[in-house]
């Protein structure tokens, strides 16, 4: 190792304090290739306050290559805010050290380690410090360059130039080498620097572990965001790793440790604390709690609106109730209505492109340190391909909407590639979300309002075709509460639909009765927390029979979690209707009709459960 100097003591002990990693399983390599960064980063560059990591002043700071925690553990020890003794607890049942940063850690934002996710989250903190908080803090992000792979990285990239995000700044460790191998661009810095210049950013090469090199980069102003590549060596300092394959990950035999470590120690110059400089405190107070509706629905039953206008119109209205509402959309924004809000708060819209993936990347960062309520929206069977996002979202513990549109084979001529029909499976597999499927215009607009009240991650599944409005504008919705839609005292059969299937439900009642076949029809509203309950009374009300029918594949939808709560109840019994293949093109009444869901089928499905009994 250098013979570091007093500005350098902290990124010593930034390496030093991972004995810990060098111990244990938990990528000393990488943690060293960083150590000047960080130490440059926490006690010259950022502004923030060591007692206080997530004051909303403090400059932010996003471990992109997540693996390398120890390292971020190191400098909040150094920084005084984590015991030094604690770090000897890394990866610990009882230490909230994890392998991975995640948001248990006071100054952890968002959960990292899936990588090249960290960018888009640092992009979302700084689009809100710009445009929304006008506030002086900065926004850092530490990425590897094994994970500059992930096309999620560059639509980070290009989000960033588009809009102008002079406050964030990215910090690329080239330490050449990846996991198993080397990465594709080893030390070719200047690809490295071409390619950050062609997405737009201000790109200035330095070596990674030279104080003095990044002191200098890191005071760089541009009006473009800025990206410092950093070449370093993995396992920088350890004699016979350094910059040598087939280390990452793998702990130091003890005795290699031990000499490592009295190394770094005799090479310390000075053990004066070193204090991070505090923040300008410039950033708004802000409450985003109970954001209600300024005032009640105005639909008229009979009326009829499709679900996915319905969700714009009442976005829109929610951000009346609060300007810290704010809604994204992948370039669809005709499609889902998101564009009402748009209209209507021009300010508080963030255009994301095709590139769902990034966009809900951008909301986690925008709802960090509780300074917005984000919606996003796009076809919901686009979500799909940001499934990774969502799943570290609630990793994150992350409070973002996800209002998916254009749901099941109903959507009619535009086929299968634009047809949502695993979404309600991924949602539900989500450990912290909740799954919305309104019906019409008034519990669309509900599900809005409690969307923004609630924990976690929600997602709101919207139709395209136009359907009747069923709920007086004073209906009472909440969370886990079903509805009763129809009901007579000597129903035969609890029938279970939601968005257009339920409106084929209420269709098919009026074909049963003709033939003095009653049906009791029931609305779930949240698929997941699903009412057990009513489910229950309304099935042992019908002689034990359910059937459910939905515009989603059989697996993981509505029948599925029906299936899960009556598990195990004597004598109730559930039917499923669903889509059983792969669809195609055709109008939505052919479709309904050609995998079973539409009215007929329900009627049919009906009278074979009566007469068999």
């Amino acid at each position: 190792m250098r013979a570091w100097g007093e500005p350098r003591r902290s990124g010593v002990q930034g390496c030093d304090a991972c004995v810990a990693s060098l111990l244990d399983h938990s990528h000393p390599t990488s943690c060293c290739s960083a150590a000047e960064i960080m130490a440059v980063l926490f006690f010259h560059t950022m502004r923030y306050k060591p007692q206080d990591p997530r004051n909303p002043h403090n400059d932010r700071f996003v471990l992109s290559k997540g693996h390398a925690a120890p390292i971020l553990y190191a400098v909040w020890a150094e920084a005084g805010f984590l015991p030094e003794v604690e770090l000897l607890n890394l990866r610990k049942i009882t230490s909230d050290l994890d392998g991975h940063p995640v948001p248990k850690q006071a100054f952890t934002d968002v959960a990292t380690g899936s990588l090249g996710q960290g960018l888009g989250a640092a992009c979302g903190m700084a689009y809100t410090g710009k445009y929304f908080d006008k506030a002086s803090y900065r926004v850092y992000c530490l990425l590897g360059d094994g994970e500059l792979s992930e096309g999620s990285v560059w639509e980070a990239m290009a989000f960033a130039s588009i809009y102008k995000l002079d406050n964030l700044v990215a910090i690329l460790d080239i330490n050449r080498l990846g996991q198993s191998d080397p990465a594709p661009l080893q030390h070719q810095m200047d690809v490295y620097q071409k390619r950050c210049e062609a997405f737009g950013w201000h790109a200035v090469i330095v070596d990674g572990h030279s104080v003095e090199e990044l002191c200098k980069a890191f005071g760089q102003a541009k009006h473009q965001p800025t990206a410092i590549i950093a070449k370093t060596f993995k396992g920088r300092g350890i004699p016979g790793v350094e910059d040598k394959e087939s280390w990452h990950g793998k702990p130091l035999p003890k005795n290699m440790a031990d000499e490592v470590i009295q190394e770094i120690y005799s090479q310390i110059q000075s053990k004066k604390k070193i204090l991070a400089t505090p923040p300008q405190e410039d950033a708004p107070s802000v409450n985003i709690t109970n954001i209600r509706m300024p005032t009640p629905p105005s639909y008229k039953v009979g009326d009829k609106i499709a679900t996915r206008k319905a969700y714009g119109q009442a976005l829109a209205k929610l951000g009346h109730a609060s300007d810290r509402i704010i809604a994204l959309d992948g370039d669809t924004k005709n499609s889902t209505f998101s564009e009402i809000f748009k209209k209507e708060h021009p300010d508080r819209f963030i255009e994301c492109y095709i590139a769902e993936q990034n966009m809900v990347s951008i909301a986690v960062g925008c709802a960090t340190r509780n300074r917005t309520v984000p919606f996003c929206s796009t076809f919901a069977a686009f979500f799909t391909r940001a499934f990774d996002q969502i799943r570290m979202a609630a990793i994150s513990e992350s409070n973002i909407n996800l209002c998916g549109s254009h749901s099941g084979v109903s959507i009619g001529e535009d086929g299968p590639s634009q047809m949502a029909l695993e979404d309600l499976a991924m949602f539900r597999s989500i450990p912290t979300s909740t799954v919305f499927y309104p019906s019409d215009g008034v519990s669309t607009e509900k599900a809005v309002e409690l969307a923004a009240n609630t924990k976690g991650i929600c997602f709101i599944r919207t139709s395209r075709p136009e359907n009747a409005i069923i709920y007086n504008n004073n209906e009472d919705f909440q969370v886990g509460q079903a509805k009763v839609i129809l009901k007579s005292k000597d129903d035969q059969v609890t029938v279970i639909g939601a968005g257009v299937t339920l409106h084929e439900a209420l269709a098919a009642a009026d074909l049963l009765k003709k033939e003095k076949i009653n049906i009791r029809v029931l609305d779930p509203f949240t698929i997941k927390p699903l009412d057990r309950k009513l489910i229950l009374d309304s099935a042992r009300a019908t002689k034990g029979r359910i059937l459910t029918v939905e515009d989603h594949y059989y697996e993981g939808g509505i029948g599925e979690a029906v299936s899960s709560a009556v598990v195990g109840e004597p004598g109730v019994t559930v039917t499923r209707l669903a889509v059983g293949k792969v669809p195609r093109s055709g109008k939505p009444a052919e479709l309904l009709k050609m995998f079973g869901i539409d009215k007929d089928a329900i009627a049919q499905a009906v009278r074979g459960l009566v007469t068999r009994a």
